[in-house]
């Protein structure tokens, strides 16, 4: 799976969460503080933040999915 198939993937589960409300880019990138060209781009896959992949590689060397839950709740709490 690449980067912008993850960011797409995350961008439909949050529409979906909120009955299919679409959700722009432009609002989407103030959420996470950067440009939405910056966004977009990450969503086409032109550029990659550097940091991404290797999170999702360290959330996946927890075999247990509750302990991926616990530690993706506990970053939740924390940037809120």
């Amino acid at each position: 799976m690449e980067i912008n198939d993850i960011f797409n993937l995350l961008h439909n589960a949050i529409e979906a969460q909120n009955f299919g409300k679409k959700i722009s880019q432009k609002e989407m990138a103030k959420k996470l503080g950067v440009s939405m060209r910056t966004y977009q781009d990450w969503r086409l896959g032109n550029s990659k933040p550097q940091a991404v992949m290797s999170v999702f590689k360290l959330l996946s060397l927890l075999d247990d999915d509750e302990e991926v839950l616990r530690v993706v709740k506990r970053i939740k709490k924390e940037i809120r």
